[in-house]
């Protein structure tokens, strides 16, 4: 799967890390929803973090992505307004 963060590129992760994908996105799904800020900078970094550890796609290489995650200075508001009733990550 490929996951673009807005502002630093796109990151290949493996198919089978999916299910660790979306725990990490339930932990700052619940962080929002509770309007627990150091929740949200936690989780949100967690988030990011795990997907740098993926491969990076080279910045030449475009592809389509699975998932689009808003840039890392993102606030708790600005979460709020994007956070879907499936978090950031569909699946």
């Amino acid at each position: 799967m490929i996951v673009r963060i807005m502002g630093e590129g796109q990151w290949q992760l493996a198919d089978d890390k999916l299910d660790q994908l979306n725990a990490v996105d339930t932990d700052l799904e619940k962080a929002v929803a509770a309007a627990d800020e150091a929740g949200f900078r936690t989780a949100f970094g967690a988030l990011l973090d795990f997907v740098r550890s993926g491969e990076k796609v080279p910045d030449g290489d475009l592809h389509d992505s699975d998932a689009i995650l808003p840039p890392s200075d993102s606030s708790l508001a600005e979460m709020r307004e994007l956070i879907s009733g499936d978090g950031l990550i569909a699946g």
